[in-house]
């Protein structure tokens, strides 16, 4: 059927419209900014253990709405806000994993637009099945009434340490050798940093000052110097911890997201380790703890719309559901029970970490 010159061109007209109304749509969403050629390419530095988060195709893609395509380098925590070599290459944002270190970067001239606490994770005490089941028995660990989680009297634990205690003094005969616990390196990477912060804090029986640290210090330090050699990356740390074993890393420092990461990469490895019969990965929960809050520090402007892609609903429930990191507030985004017994959806006891010039003064003194 032949169509009229008046159809034709009200249909005309009417596509017209409907191409507006879409691309005003469009141009309305910010999710779906980079469907219309509005592309930005970011350069900066991330914390090692946001990697596979930022590699994840589906954070890729949804990144890629909103027209991002990001360069993140893997740097330490520390390192990236103090260190001449990483911010003379003039990065356009930083995304440490303490929030403390968005004063420490003012402290070395970083020029700060804006900063938010994007992610959140609590440090954790990674160790093996043996090991929660000897502390059980010496009474250091216990079962959270509410969540039914375990945490671990790490005060007790770092005074054993001190003393000098055996593995086995401690009800655990499958080791050899003196109890010991092992963190990343404080003056490079945020997870040892923040162990550092809480143990000095335990031990001066407060949130640290400079006056508690005059008086506690040396004992944070002396926990530090029983380590040996320590890894530059919580990543690394972690890696070393599942390879290792028992035997190699009875008890090491890390996020909580890392396992929780780690069993939902791979379903069917995580029940077969649950099924094995060897030593099995065990999350102990410090009472109190800290959280390690991942704040994205924005120095260029054209950063604002990855900090709005960061705190959406979408990349949130990413952040969660797939790599375990908690949202701003220490809350979940989605199913709080997809690994039983991991993570619990609240962590009952945490503590602030002490101020920033404290930390400075208490990373030169372990460097010393």
């Amino acid at each position: 059927m032949a169509i009229s010159r008046r159809a034709f061109g009200l249909g005309l007209l009417g596509a017209a419209a409907a191409g507006t109304g879409g691309y005003l749509t469009l141009k309305d969403r910010p999710e779906f900014r980079g469907y219309l050629g509005n592309k930005a390419h970011l350069f900066g530095f991330i914390g090692g253990e946001k990697q596979a988060f930022l590699a994840d195709p589906d954070v890729v893609h949804a990144l890629g709405g909103y027209g991002l395509e990001l360069d993140a380098r893997v740097a330490g925590s520390v390192e990236m806000v103090r260190e001449p070599a990483l911010l003379g290459q003039k990065p356009q944002f930083l995304w440490p994993s303490s929030s403390i270190m968005v004063d420490l970067a003012r402290k070395n001239g970083v020029s700060i637009r804006n900063d938010q606490v994007v992610l959140n994770s609590p440090i954790v005490v990674y160790t093996w099945g043996p090991v929660v089941e000897g502390l059980k028995k010496s009474g250091l660990v216990t079962v959270a009434a509410k969540g039914g989680y375990n945490q671990l009297d790490l005060k007790a634990l770092l005074d054993a340490i001190l003393a000098g205690k055996n593995w086995s003094d401690l009800g655990i005969d499958e080791l050899y050798g003196r109890a010991r616990i092992v963190s990343t390196d404080p003056n490079r990477s945020n997870s040892g940093f923040m162990f550092a912060g809480l143990v000095l804090s335990l031990m001066s029986g407060d949130v640290a000052t400079q006056e508690l640290l005059a008086q506690h210090g040396d004992q944070a330090k002396a926990i530090f110097r029983g380590m040996g050699l320590k890894s530059s990356s919580s990543g690394k740390l972690f890696d070393q911890y599942i390879a290792g074993g028992l035997g190699a890393e009875p008890m090491v420092v890390g996020y909580e997201n890392q396992l929780v990461e780690w069993a939902l990469a791979d379903p069917a490895r995580w029940q077969r380790v649950q099924a094995g019969a060897g030593a099995k990965p065990e999350i102990l929960y410090p009472r109190p703890t800290v959280y390690s809050a991942h704040p994205l520090i924005v120095i260029d402007p054209a950063v604002d719309r990855l900090l709005q892609a960061l705190t959406s609903p979408k990349l949130q429930e990413l952040a969660w559901s797939k790599h375990g990191f908690r949202g701003p507030l220490g809350t979940v985004a989605g199913d709080a029970d997809a690994i039983a017994g991991v993570r619990p959806a609240e962590i009952e006891a945490v503590l602030p970490m002490p101020s920033a010039d404290v930390m400075l003064a208490l990373l030169a003194q372990m460097e010393g």
